[in-house]
């Protein structure tokens, strides 16, 4: 690990695996969440000789924790600055819920600088929540809940977050213990004011601007970000595929692992995945 400082002197956790790998692929995280929820990804593109590069947002994981700071087109600006700092072209960039509004807003502020392919899991996007013109998604009230919630509890937001929230299929409470171990080293600031943000942002111009091969997965059975969002996406973004895995819920990274896994590692590799 180590740090970039964006231009606003916050300093971003970055992790660069295999930095002579043949190709790179880039993973932003979503909320509340940190690069570690990669994991069971990160080892697998290793194993097949990528370079993989991931970042902590601000406020999560390692990276410092500012008081503001957390809008779409500033995190979607530390990705271009840490992009700059390591050099990296043609290279896939993934973003999970959260993580995917964020790469779309840089395919639209930052004109997708350096990508040569997009991959969006369970992304919250164009809009996490409902607005005049555009009545998909979460209700502002439902998302208010969950801030103050952050407020007053946040061990409790997380528990619920991990336990209950992000898998539809059966798994171990360790794996659920671990997630929610990650959400909780975020820090409160940056889940709170990222939480804003996922409630107030608007996406909707973002998906006209992405112009390389998209593929977007998505779970079935996702209670956090609707299938009418990744429909839209699909309809958005023009020429993207869109993959459903039926057993799976918001936690789509682990949640049918196997089957994730061959899907997301043949989008990235450019072949046409399987979801049987």
């Amino acid at each position: 690990m180590f740090f970039v400082e964006v231009s606003d002197g916050v300093k971003v956790a970055v992790y660069d695996y295999n930095p002579k790998g043949k190709q790179t692929v880039l993973l932003v995280h979503g909320w509340p969440l940190s690069h570690k929820m990669y994991e069971y990804q990160i080892n697998c593109l290793l194993d097949l000789g990528y370079r993989v590069t991931a970042l902590d947002l601000r406020g999560f994981g390692a990276s410092d924790t500012p008081a503001g700071g957390y809008s779409y087109d500033r995190m979607a600006n530390d990705i271009y600055e840490v992009v700059c700092a390591l050099d990296l072209k043609d290279f896939i960039l993934v973003g999970f819920s959260m993580g995917g509004a964020i790469v779309l807003r840089y395919m639209n502020c930052c004109r997708g600088y350096g990508v040569k392919k997009l991959i969006l899991l369970s992304a919250a996007a164009p809009s996490w929540t409902r607005r005049e013109g555009f009545p998909y998604g979460l209700t502002r009230e439902y998302v208010d809940q969950l801030i103050c919630q952050a407020r007053t509890d946040r061990a409790k937001l997380a528990w619920t977050f991990s336990h209950k929230q992000l898998f539809a299929s059966a798994q171990s409470e360790q794996i659920k213990d671990w997630f929610q171990d990650i959400a909780m080293e975020a820090s409160g600031v940056g889940t709170i004011k990222a939480a804003c943000s996922l409630r107030d942002e608007d996406g909707r111009a973002d998906l006209a601007c992405v112009n390389v091969p998209t593929v977007i997965i998505h779970g079935a059975k996702d209670t956090v970000v609707s299938n009418d969002l990744a429909m839209i996406q699909q309809k958005g973004i023009k020429g993207s595929k869109l993959y459903n895995l039926a057993n799976s819920g918001h936690g789509i990274v682990y949640d049918e692992l196997e089957k994730f896994n061959r899907i997301f590692l043949g989008a990235v590799k450019g072949e046409v995945p399987t979801v049987s």
